[in-house]
């Protein structure tokens, strides 16, 4: 038996599941002109922004900014190398690793995605409040420890301009 008398729709977990499952459709809707899968465009856009901030991230440092498995982050970053939208470049502090760098192309086409990403949040989300903003930071942050990662990664999920270390 399940304490959720009125069923499913009572389970914050299964709405969730739901939520999540037509969130990403959208996204996927809204992404599929440019030729981008939602994971391409995640791993496109943390590369592009930590490069932005100066890093030179290897594939690790790309899956743990985007919370993803290292071996898929790999297979996508190939996808979008083949793609002439990143390119690998040896690394100066492991031979046996790359940089990756996101091309003009791919930068052009990330800053698109940027604008249909968040067109398909707000027609998705609508005015999110604060509340829901704190709420879902919260639950993104549920379980992990927090990190003084410059990346932001797979540690805590701060709102913009705040102090990674104050949390």
């Amino acid at each position: 038996m399940t304490r959720f008398a009125g069923g499913p729709a009572d389970s914050p977990g299964f709405l969730l599941w739901r939520t999540t499952l037509r969130w990403q459709r959208s996204v996927a809707d809204a992404l599929g002109p440019l030729g981008l899968t939602h994971v391409q465009f995640v791993l496109l856009a943390c590369a592009w922004w930590l490069n932005k901030q100066g890093q030179q991230p290897n594939q690790v440092t790309i899956a743990a900014q985007a919370a993803t498995d290292v071996k898929m982050t790999s297979e996508v970053l190939r996808r979008l190398e083949s793609r002439g939208l990143v390119e690998r470049r040896p690394d100066t502090r492991d031979t046996r690793a790359k940089v990756i760098v996101v091309t003009d192309a791919g930068a052009a086409l990330a800053l698109r995605a940027f604008k249909v990403v968040e067109d398909a949040d707000a027609a998705f989300f609508g005015d999110a409040s604060v509340p829901l903003m704190e709420e879902l930071r919260r639950l993104a942050n549920f379980g992990v420890e927090a990190t003084s990662d410059s990346a932001g990664g797979a540690g805590d999920v701060q709102p913009a301009g705040t102090d990674r270390e104050a949390g």
